[in-house]
């Protein structure tokens, strides 16, 4: 849905939520384009006036075929897969530190040209749409800038209609996963979070285009699921030798699995960075993950492109049926 800024949406207006319950609001902040995009996520893109939402529109139907049951169309490219050195600084060498991972998407998709989708709406993921070697791609990727990328209500609720939508029409996914877990609290316990997390991992297991996994540098717990991993159907998972799957991070496997070791210990501060620098070493790398078969293989950053581009080819012709039903149990 495209909102221009002279439009506002709503049930029941201001005048009509004064008089049953007793709250004052303008139109604008009820339902103005900013309101929608970054608080109720009913609207996916915003535009200045009519002219740009035609635009914004055709741009936007450009990724699809013209019905569900064609492929959608290949548009002139270019057809380099050279090594893209500027993906190699992406990812800060401290590992607390965040980045933007659309500088990841743009280094993979055509003349880094990317659609974003719900930019102003949970923006701790970030999904639209883009093209590697002219086909039409969705991504979902974690986005570490924004609390850490962490997966909460309104992130999943996101990513899940997107994955849906472009399954829909047949749109390979590229999930890039840097995720810490899904948010603690109670608000977010109290909201559903498993009820809204499920959805995830029901639209991924439930949808049948090419799905492809890239682990940039960390993926722990029920998140790593969650972002397409290998036990959703992931049909292929790459990752960077920044790359980490685990349950939980080096800190908070410490507390749990060597907190006997640390209470014994005289110096216990000493024992604890010591005990973290070796789980580090021997569990936080892609090659546990690699050797368990959670990933294909271990790619340079660099090189992501191509390996992209390589894995779409390989499956553009991939077909899954399912056995007939008259419709899957989505977590509501």
């Amino acid at each position: 849905m495209i909102q221009t800024r002279q439009a506002q949406m709503f049930i029941t207006g201001p005048q009509v939520i004064k008089q049953v319950t007793g709250e004052q609001i303008t139109a604008e902040a009820l339902g103005g384009a900013d309101a929608h995009m970054t608080r109720s996520g009913v609207i996916h893109f915003i535009a200045d006036n009519d002219q740009e939402a035609l635009h914004t529109c055709r741009r936007l139907l450009s990724f699809f075929p013209s019905k569900h049951l064609e492929d959608p169309p290949i548009m002139a490219a270019v057809n380099n897969v050279d090594p893209n050195p500027d993906l190699t600084h992406v990812i800060p060498d401290d590992p607390k530190q965040g980045y933007d991972v659309r500088k990841v998407i743009a280094g993979v998709v055509d003349r880094g040209d990317f659609l974003e989708v719900q930019s102003g709406c949970a923006a701790n993921i970030v999904v639209g749409f883009g093209r590697i070697l002219g086909r039409s791609v969705g991504f979902i990727s974690n986005q570490p800038s924004v609390i850490s990328g962490v997966l909460d209500i309104n992130a999943s609720d996101k990513a899940s209609r997107f994955i849906r939508f472009c399954n829909a029409f047949d749109i390979s996914l590229i999930t890039f996963a840097d995720v810490p877990g899904f948010l603690p609290g109670v608000q977010q316990e109290h909201g559903g979070v498993i009820r809204h997390g499920a959805k995830m991992l029901f639209a991924y297991s439930a949808a049948t285009v090419p799905k492809i996994q890239v682990i940039l540098r960390k993926s722990y717990g029920g998140a790593h699921l969650a972002m397409c991993s290998r036990d959703l159907g992931a049909d292929r998972v790459y990752s960077w030798p920044t790359a980490a799957v685990a349950v939980t991070g080096a800190e908070g496997a410490v507390e749990i699995v060597f907190r006997r070791k640390m209470q014994e210990a005289a110096d216990k501060a000493a024992r604890r960075m010591e005990l973290i620098e070796q789980y580090r070493s021997t569990f936080s790398t892609p090659y546990i993950a690699a050797g368990r078969r959670l990933a294909d293989d271990i790619v340079e950053p660099a090189d992501t492109r191509k390996h992209l581009a390589q894995a779409l080819e390989y499956l553009h012709t991939k077909r899954e049926l399912r056995p007939q039903k008259k419709h899957g149990l989505i977590s509501l």
